[in-house]
């Protein structure tokens, strides 16, 4: 299986730099949004999703994301940001915390972007009994999959940019089932579902703050169902389920009904072993650019 040549590890990674936080009093961070994690004009919502999920790692005496749920109130846009976070409970195996995101709009005033309620516990400490029916998805191998440019793979074709093409292209490594890419030529298949194979574009490898991004990070399922244009995050929750194993990530993402200008999608992230590390459900808009 193709990978990226070069390999971060984690801490070292631009994914790591871009998400730190400083504390600066008791519950408050210093954050700065990059501008390399935009879509259109917003920065990404998986993006904020991990960088206050850092915060709330901080925060909190548990080190891994269990369960958070994210509510997007307005855009955020690159620059500088507050973070504010509170311990809710603690206990024994788990710890609840909330946190928000607030920048200053141009006349100076104070704007909360994003308000975040999560769960945390130790992923290392769960029982290794599992019962599912759930599978991995069914995606081509990676170098049968397209990408923006599809870097050295000269015979596989290239998908068209993405809509609004984004800065948050060049930190993936993202590459699309062609049986879910038929947006990108004009021709969608109507069915709503998404499916990649996903890392990020340094090589560095997954662990339970990029799976917060992971489950954000692909094209709208919309653009299957033939619309083109922003959809935004409303709500999104998001499981943990399983620290991931070292190696690139399958991420499948349905939409069974956009209706009322509203759609929501339904996302696993499965690891290279075969394990179902993440879940999510968000509630996003379709509007026209």
């Amino acid at each position: 299986m193709a990978q990226c040549t070069t390999q971060a590890t984690i801490g070292d990674s631009e994914f790591d730099r871009d998400t730190a936080v400083t504390r600066r009093a008791s519950g408050i961070y210093d954050a700065e949004l990059s501008e390399g994690w935009t879509i259109i004009r917003a920065v990404n919502g998986g993006y904020l999703l991990a960088m206050l999920g850092r915060a709330l790692g901080e925060t909190l005496p548990h080190p891994d994301p269990f369960t958070i749920t994210a509510h997007y109130l307005t855009a955020s846009r690159p620059g500088p940001a507050e973070i504010r976070t509170e311990t809710v409970r603690t206990g024994r195996t788990m710890s609840t915390g909330q946190a928000s995101l607030v920048q200053r709009d141009e006349t100076g005033a104070e704007v909360e972007r994003i308000r975040v309620t999560a769960h945390y516990g130790d992923l290392a400490a769960l029982p290794d009994d599992i019962r599912t029916s759930a599978k991995p998805p069914a995606i081509p191998p990676y170098e049968h999959c397209l990408g923006p440019r599809n870097g050295q793979n000269a015979a596989a074709p290239a998908a068209s940019p993405f809509p609004g093409s984004s800065a948050i292209t060049d930190r993936l490594d993202i590459r699309l089932d062609p049986a879910t890419a038929g947006w990108a030529v004009g021709q969608p298949s109507g069915r709503g579902e998404m499916r990649a194979w996903f890392g990020l574009a340094d090589g560095r490898d997954a662990d339970p703050l990029s799976l917060l991004l992971a489950v954000d990070a692909l094209p709208p399922t919309a653009f299957e169902l033939g619309h083109v244009g922003w959809v935004p995050t409303v709500e999104l929750t998001t499981h943990v389920r399983h620290r991931p194993a070292p190696g690139p990530l399958r991420v499948s993402i349905t939409t069974r009904n956009m209706a009322g200008g509203f759609l929501e999608e339904d996302a696993e992230v499965w690891d290279s072993e075969d394990r179902l590390v993440a879940q999510s459900r968000q509630l996003a808009r379709a509007l026209l650019i």
